[in-house]
């Protein structure tokens, strides 16, 4: 059970697909919401600070911090129209560290929630990275053009017998108890083919359905580098709503790099993801 969670809030824009999803999930569950902001210290990149007079970059920092607090009273402002229990954090923060800060948070948390990087809006990319490789709890990834709220019809589970997809599917149990279909869907390439130690599935779904999730079997074939897009394709066809996934990533010089598969599911998601590592 969802009894708490953590919401990255949208700066400076007035949609924010994140809030709004994660409202709806602590409606589902009458979980209390945290709305977080960072305020960056300096908001401007460091070769551009240099070069501005301090009356620009005071009326830059000015202008951050009144988008901020504007980004907090939307959010408070919608958790009382959805009735939630809520409140809200201000961390301030150099941007090289606000990844660090929102993963120490969001460690107090059952779940956190943030919106995918927007071409032409947030990068996203390095807190999401810290969120699922720092904070030790799963994160839920909400698509830049999300419009609806937590729905359950159907929700994808990738499984290829790793650890961290694992982790995944024994975190996401809460919505999966509560979906109306759950396909566990396994991409069959040299990573996943089937020998002495089960990895096709049988196993995984006997361990859900003795949790009540109404849980299927779904396999395809794809090589290792077309994983992400037969996931994508599957979830498409499928019409589905949640995908649940294992992120993986390398380590490199103390920091965790997105692995090729996240990255691609990343950047080409439809849908919400639960991921965890």
């Amino acid at each position: 059970m969802i009894k708490d969670l953590i919401v990255n809030l949208a700066v400076g824009t007035q949609r924010d697909p994140a809030r709004d999803y994660a409202l709806s999930i602590a409606e589902a569950f009458d979980a209390h919401i945290t709305g977080m902001a960072l305020i960056y210290e300096h908001p401007l990149p460091g070769p551009v600070l240099g070069q501005l007079p301090a009356e620009l970059v005071g009326q830059a920092l000015r202008q951050h911090r009144d988008a901020v607090e504007a980004a907090v009273e939307q959010f408070d402002a919608a958790a009382k129209r959805s009735g939630v229990s809520a409140d809200h954090i201000i961390e301030k923060a150099l941007a090289r560290d606000a990844p660090a800060v929102l993963a120490n948070t969001a460690r107090r948390f059952g779940t956190s929630v943030i919106t995918q990087s927007d071409p032409d809006g947030a990068d996203n990319n390095r807190l999401i990275q810290a969120l699922l490789f720092d904070s030790g709890r799963p994160v839920n990834i909400v698509p830049y053009i999300q419009r609806d709220g937590l729905k359950l019809d159907r929700v994808v589970c990738c499984w290829d017998g790793s650890r961290p997809a694992a982790r995944a599917i024994d975190d996401a149990l809460p919505f999966l108890t509560r979906a109306r279909a759950v396909d566990l869907f396994i991409v069959i390439n040299e990573k996943t083919k089937s020998d002495q130690r089960e990895i096709r599935g049988v196993r995984m779904g006997r361990h859900l359905a003795r949790h009540d999730v109404k849980v299927e079997v779904k396999t395809t074939v794809a090589p290792d580098i077309d994983v992400a897009s037969a996931i994508l394709a599957y979830v498409a066809d499928s019409a589905a709503s949640m995908i649940v996934m294992g992120g993986f990533g390398q380590s490199r010089l103390r920091e965790f790099i997105l692995g090729g598969a996240t990255r691609g599911i990343l950047a080409s998601m439809t849908v919400p993801i639960l991921m965890s590592h």
